[in-house]
């Protein structure tokens, strides 16, 4: 079984969207037993939190079974037991490196490595734009599952 995270900032908006997403994606395929999907925040500074209701409408919006999940940290043992941890944007990806033990640097990815777009999702906390970051992730974790 491949065990993906998902990381963004706070693990409120887009990574908790990436994991439902992902999910339901894979659950479309018909590959569940194939795939571990969760997600984590680089920061602490959301813990706890439910989804951004914003983030959650989207989901709805598009008919993606949602989450009754709370924030949560990345740890180095958390990526240590995981195959790909995916991050939203540069930033993102920075802190991941600070988080994990250097031996998983290379499970270490950006979501739009997938999506063939050619920038970061940008976090719709402080765009506002929930509709542009739910088409971003999307597109990446379809490039993502085609590559599995």
């Amino acid at each position: 079984m491949k065990t993906i995270i998902f990381v963004c900032l706070g693990n409120i908006c887009r990574s908790p969207m990436a994991e439902c997403i992902m999910k339901e994606k894979i659950r479309a395929s018909g590959r569940d037993a194939e795939f571990f999907v969760s997600s984590a925040a680089v920061s602490s500074e959301a813990l706890g939190w439910q989804m951004e209701p914003r983030a959650a409408a989207v989901l709805r919006r598009h008919s993606v079974p949602g989450s009754d999940r709370v924030a949560i940290r990345l740890t180095a043992a958390m990526a240590a037991d995981a195959d790909l941890v995916i991050g939203m944007d540069d930033g993102n990806l920075r802190a991941m490196k600070r988080i994990v033990a250097q031996e998983d640097v290379p499970k270490l990815h950006l979501l739009n490595e997938y999506s063939g777009i050619p920038h970061p999702v940008a976090d719709p906390w402080y765009t506002g734009d929930f509709e542009t970051a739910y088409r971003e992730i999307e597109q990446g974790c379809e490039g993502l599952l085609r590559s599995l």
